[in-house]
C-alpha cells in the first residue's frame, strides 16, 4: 500500500478530529508566513460600550474589553460586575484573551451560585468546550460520582474553573493566561461568596494558594484563605483527570471527600 495515496474521506475527518483535540487551528501554506510580522496591528481604540440586557431589569452597558491583554483591564472589568449575570455578559464581550479565539464559547459555571461550597479547576477540555459547562466529560462524570460518594451533587456545589476558555490541546494555561483572567475568578468567587472552596489539581491550588509547591504536598490541607475581598477556608485535592490516569491516587482523594464532609457537617 502507497503510503501516500489519497485519504478516503473518514480517514480525512478522522484526521482532522485528532488535530482539532491536539489543538491545531492553523493549515500549512505552500508558503511561508511570517506569523510575528503577521501579529504587528496598529492600536485600536476601544469598543464603544455594549448594551447587554438583563432579565426583569434595564439594559446594563458592558464595556468590552481592548486587545491590550492588560490584567488591570480585566480587574477594572470584573469589578464593575454586580451579579453572577452581569460577570457572565462581561467576560462573553471581552476580546483580550488569545484563549477565546480558539476555544467555542465562554465556559463560564455549572451548579448552584447559592451553594456553600465552590470547586475551583484549571479550563475547560474538549467536551466542556462544546457545552460550555466546567467538568462534563469523563472527569467530569468522575467528579460527579465523587460528590455523590459524600451525599452531594451539582444542586449543592458550584463549579468553575481559573480560565474560563480552552487551552489548545488541553494543555496547562500559561502564566500570562491565568493572570489575565485571574480577576474574573476572583469575582465569581466574591460574588458566590462560599464557606468553602476545594482547588482541583495543581493549576488552581498554585494560583490560588499562592505556593509553588505541587499538589501532592499540599493536597488534604485546610487553608484560611482570601480571594479578592471573600475569606473562606480551602482544601486542595486531586484533579479527577489525574485520578482516572493513575487509580492509585483515588485513595488519597477519598481521603479528602472525607475530610470536606467532616467540615461541611
Amino acid at each position: 500500500m502507497s503510503a501516500n495515496r489519497p485519504l478516503n474521506d473518514a480517514e480525512a475527518a478522522a484526521a482532522l478530529d485528532w488535530y482539532r483535540a491536539a489543538g491545531v487551528d492553523l493549515a500549512v501554506l505552500d508558503e511561508p508566513v511570517d506569523r510575528f510580522a503577521a501579529s504587528v496591528v496598529p492600536p485600536r481604540s476601544r469598543p464603544a460600550p455594549v448594551l447587554v440586557p438583563q432579565p426583569g431589569s434595564v439594559e446594563m452597558p458592558v464595556v468590552a474589553a481592548s486587545l491590550s491583554a492588560d490584567p488591570a483591564e480585566t480587574r477594572a472589568l470584573a469589578a464593575g460586575a454586580s451579579t453572577l449575570d452581569e460577570l457572565r455578559a462581561i467576560m462573553n464581550a471581552y476580546e483580550g484573551c488569545t484563549l477565546k479565539k480558539r476555544a467555542t464559547q465562554l465556559c463560564f459555571a455549572d451548579g448552584n451560585p447559592e451553594a456553600e461550597i465552590m470547586l475551583v479547576g484549571e479550563g475547560p477540555g474538549e467536551q466542556e468546550d462544546i457545552q460550555g459547562k466546567p467538568f462534563v466529560g469523563r472527569a467530569g462524570q468522575l467528579l460527579d460520582r465523587m460528590l455523590a460518594a459524600i451525599g452531594l451533587d451539582r444542586t449543592k456545589v458550584y463549579i468553575a474553573n481559573m480560565v474560563p476558555w480552552r487551552p489548545p490541546g488541553n494543555r496547562d494555561p500559561s502564566p500570562e493566561e491565568l493572570a489575565l483572567c485571574a480577576p474574573f475568578l476572583h469575582r465569581q468567587v466574591e460574588l458566590v461568596a462560599p464557606k468553602f472552596l476545594v482547588t482541583l489539581g495543581n493549576v488552581p491550588t498554585k494560583a490560588l494558594f499562592e505556593t509553588s509547591l505541587g499538589i501532592t504536598r499540599t493536597r488534604g490541607q485546610w487553608r484560611d484563605l482570601t480571594v479578592g475581598s471573600h475569606a473562606t477556608r480551602a482544601l486542595a485535592t486531586l484533579h479527577p483527570a489525574y485520578l482516572l490516569r493513575t487509580p492509585g491516587a483515588k485513595a488519597l482523594a477519598w481521603q479528602d471527600m472525607l475530610s470536606l464532609k467532616r467540615a461541611i457537617g
